[in-house]
């Protein structure tokens, strides 16, 4: 099968970040050396204050798993099978994608932000945690806008409809995740993988950022992938 004619891979980029990180480029680029377009979609919308999981995954359904037109018809038709990959935020996400679309047939989770918030409400504190549930908005600092913008509170109140215990659909997955890993750590990957028999968890001597290992990721994503050149 030509992977390249008969596929579509889509990628997500992480929470407070944008389809112009370091880690988007590097892979579109790639991509686009083996004659494929890497969608990159930017999940903030120019909206990051109104950012939750559901907002994303209804995005990504509605751009490319959704029909609602006969031009929308022939454009999902045209998808075929659609390889997801996500980076932290974007990795959650994308495994959520996979749970929920049949049309997905494999994903690539590079650090997947597994468990969350029991990982970054900690680091908040519970005193911030507080303010920021009685004032609605909490400044965050976003790395793809460089300064902080404000995050609503229904961000944390609507992970709650998300159990991962609920990511059951036996898809083909690749987790990379760097051992040094301290925004999320690599344990909450090593846990998700322990019970899902089609999860292959490679790590990495890296942190959450993964810059480092850029090529050896690229190395296990062509392989897992089974791109012919």
């Amino acid at each position: 099968m030509n992977l390249q004619n008969d596929s579509s891979y889509i990628y997500l980029h992480g929470f407070a970040s944008s389809p112009d990180s370091a880690k988007a480029k590097y892979f579109r680029s790639h991509f686009s050396s083996l004659g494929i377009d890497l969608k990159t979609p930017d999940l903030n919308q120019n909206d990051f204050s109104g950012l939750t999981l559901t907002r994303q995954l209804q995005q990504i359904e509605t751009e490319f798993f959704q029909t609602e037109s006969s031009e929308s018809v022939e454009k999902v038709k045209n998808l075929g099978e659609v390889t997801m990959i996500g980076s932290s935020f974007g990795g959650l996400t994308a495994a959520w994608l996979a749970q929920r679309q049949l049309s997905v047939n494999q994903i690539v989770l590079l650090a997947p932000a597994f468990q969350f918030l029991s990982h970054w409400l900690p680091l908040l504190g519970q005193q911030q945690l507080e303010k920021w549930q009685s004032e609605n908005y909490l400044p965050v600092y976003h790395y793809g806008e460089q300064r902080y913008l404000p995050l609503n509170y229904q961000f944390v109140a609507d992970m709650a409809q998300y159990p991962e215990e609920k990511l059951m659909r036996s898809v083909p997955t690749l987790i990379l995740h760097g051992k040094h890993d301290t925004i999320i750590p690599i344990q909450s990957s090593r846990f998700f993988a322990s019970n899902r028999p089609w999860v292959q968890l490679i790590e990495l001597e890296d942190d959450h950022s993964l810059g480092n290992v850029l090529e050896e990721i690229w190395e296990a994503m062509q392989k897992f992938c089974q791109f012919k050149n």
